[in-house]
């Protein structure tokens, strides 16, 4: 049929085109007309691939050989096993049988509802040892149509030029010395740079329903993650925000990357056949750059509950933490009555053994080299005493030990360049209806670790917030009973460069529950947060003098940029429904400019290492 105009079929049709009102038509439902519309490219786009051909297809050979009564015995162990990495299609599990013998032959089909699942069955299971004589050899069914067409005679493979990729870091060489900042409102992510100048946001980069849950930049701000049901995506280029790895992952809740960014661990938790027992949960730890698993880790929920909350299902999160400062030498995880330790060379245990500490309940690496501070609470009611330990990794050498008594509960924090850690201890009175708190002020980087006690002049006041200066020596901490405590500031050096811990202020009675240091250090937000509605004070710690103060109503979050020129406090819609959005700063508590969104969810800076949302 010959293309015609709209124009000209309309006047054949005796339609005067120009009365028609073309945004009034509407289609049946269901109805296309063969035209997709911008949102289906979106989540064309956005969707992993799913069955095409038979790309979503694995055989399993060297399975046992069984009889017709042992069939559905082989049947649900090899279930188990491959339902576990992914979703397998209804009836999508096919072993055959020989019609004469009536017993398997030794090899299965499985087909998952998507490609990167089958592709991380065969990763996974190719080699498994189901027992002595029956090791698992898996290959992709498409495959076995590439191996046909093998040439007889072999060919020099066709050399291909090499294509640069982008700089992933171009960002850092704008003119105008700005940042990018990410936001989530409602179904939109959008991309800024943070023009502070013109006192206005300018857009980089927006998509809808880009991420299906949250965002998450890198820690030096060279990926984008998004979230989605099959799995987690990392995005980045110089202009453009373009997909650069997939990582199979069904039913994904939270991701984390080591610190120089080599890593992603990725977490799910799924609902057990069985009503009374725990959530299983996957871990995997993937390469970033080439998406491949290089460890995975799988239990019940019960498994990885040890050392506290902050995850879902009871398991905290992150549960392994990074060790070795900005190498990614080394990742741990708590277990009972052992902290297992990691290597990324092999990926397996230091030692082929973990690290025993009798009833260990948290640990935490220094920022800056591969030493593990750890805390032992009281045991036989106080015959024997609590402790916090440093332990240097790999050789598990501990180079110092503090006891402590009548401890109710211990907090561990180490300042950014590992020159020191503060161990926060709550004690118990002699009478044991009360407690009361002091500081135990470990030196990391001087001879023998000294150790100083500092105890606040009132010790029954209540520690409402800690902080390190970054990169500094100094730390604040919130303290009191009263809805309005005081602030005290401390350095960790005196005068003439003494040795000594010493204060240096207390400003009284404050309306403050939260401390935000600029990165950069010497400047400090005091915040009221949440029921202190949105209190702000900027405090300059050099000159001790307040810069100025202010108020963001309804305040949930507050976040400084990577350079501490700037800082961002947030309103999301998950506190509150009413005033979502974020205001820009500048440092000294100059209100630049003020955006409203409906349904906001989340802003991220790249590079700060801490975010808002929810």
């Amino acid at each position: 049929m010959a293309d015609v105009s709209v124009e000209a079929l309309a006047e054949q049709l005796g339609i005067d085109y120009l009365d028609i009102d073309v945004d009034s038509v509407q289609l049946p439902p269901g109805e296309t007309v063969g035209i997709l519309s911008d949102d289906d490219n979106l989540y064309q786009e956005d969707d992993l691939e799913l069955d095409t051909g038979f790309g979503n297809i694995i055989i399993v050979d060297n399975l046992p050989v069984v009889p017709r009564e042992k069939f559905e015995k082989l049947e649900g162990v090899i279930r188990k096993i491959y339902s576990q990495i992914g979703v397998i299609k209804e009836e999508g599990l096919w072993m055959p049988m020989d019609p004469e013998t009536h017993k398997t032959l030794g090899y299965c089909f499985i087909a998952y509802n998507t490609v990167q699942e089958a592709e991380l069955a065969k990763e996974k299971t190719n080699g498994y040892k189901l027992d002595r004589s029956h090791i698992f050899a898996v290959n992709m069914f498409e495959d076995f149509d590439r191996f046909m067409k093998v040439p007889d005679q072999w060919a020099p493979p066709e050399t291909k030029l090499y294509t640069p990729g982008e700089n992933l870091q171009h960002w850092l060489t704008d003119e105008k010395a700005r940042d990018q900042f990410v936001i989530r409102a409602g179904s939109d992510t959008e991309v800024f740079w943070n023009d502070a100048r013109h006192l206005k946001p300018e857009p980089v980069y927006r998509r809808t329903f880009w991420t299906e849950s949250f965002v998450q930049w890198s820690p030096m701000g060279t990926y984008l993650a998004t979230i989605h049901r099959q799995g987690a995506q990392l995005w980045g280029g110089a202009s453009t925000f373009n997909r650069l790895m997939r990582y199979a992952h069904p039913q994904v809740k939270l991701i984390d990357f080591s610190p120089s960014e080599k890593y992603l661990v990725t977490y799910s938790s799924h609902e057990p056949s069985n009503p009374r027992d725990p959530q299983r949960v996957v871990i995997n730890l993937f390469d970033a750059r080439t998406g491949k698993v290089m460890r995975d880790f799988k239990g019940s929920a019960d498994d990885f509950t040890v050392g506290g909350t902050g995850g879902v299902t009871g398991v905290p999160w992150p549960v392994f933490k990074w060790g070795g400062g900005k190498e990614d030498k080394y990742f741990a995880r708590l277990g009972k009555n052992v902290i297992s330790v990691y290597e990324t060379e092999t990926f397996s245990l230091i030692d082929k053994k973990s690290l025993k500490v009798e009833n260990v309940v948290d640990f935490c690496w220094s920022p800056t080299d591969p030493i593990l501070a750890l805390f032992v609470p009281e045991l036989g009611g106080g015959n024997q005493p609590a402790r916090v330990s440093l332990v240097q990794m790999p050789g598990k050498e501990e180079l110092r030990q503090k006891n402590l008594f009548s401890v109710s509960d211990c907090k561990m924090y180490w300042q950014s360049n590992g020159d020191y850690l503060a161990v926060k201890v709550d004690r118990y009175t002699k009478t044991k209806k009360s407690t009361y708190t002091g500081f135990e002020l470990f030196r990391i980087k001087e001879r023998d670790i000294p150790i100083e006690v500092l105890e606040l002049e009132n010790k029954n006041d209540k520690i409402i917030a800690f902080a390190w200066e970054p990169k500094g020596h100094r730390f604040a901490v919130i303290h009191g009973d009263n809805p309005r405590p005081d602030i005290s500031f401390y350095t960790m050096k005196s005068g003439n460069n003494t040795v000594k811990v010493s204060k240096l202020t207390t400003l009284k009675g404050k309306q403050a529950n939260a401390l935000f240091w600029s990165p950069g250090g010497k400047y400090v937000i005091l915040a009221g947060l949440k029921n202190f509605n949105g209190q702000l004070e900027f405090y300059n710690v050099d000159e001790l003098e307040t810069m100025a103060t202010a108020e963001h109503f309804m305040a949930t979050d507050i976040e400084w940029d990577p350079t501490g020129r700037y800082v961002a406090t947030v309103v999301t819609s998950v506190h509150h429904e009413m005033e979502n959005g974020f205001n820009i700063w500048s440092f000294n508590g100059k209100l630049l400019y003020r955006i409203m969104k409906d349904h906001f969810f989340q802003v991220m800076e790249p590079s700060s290492g801490t975010d808002a949302y929810f």
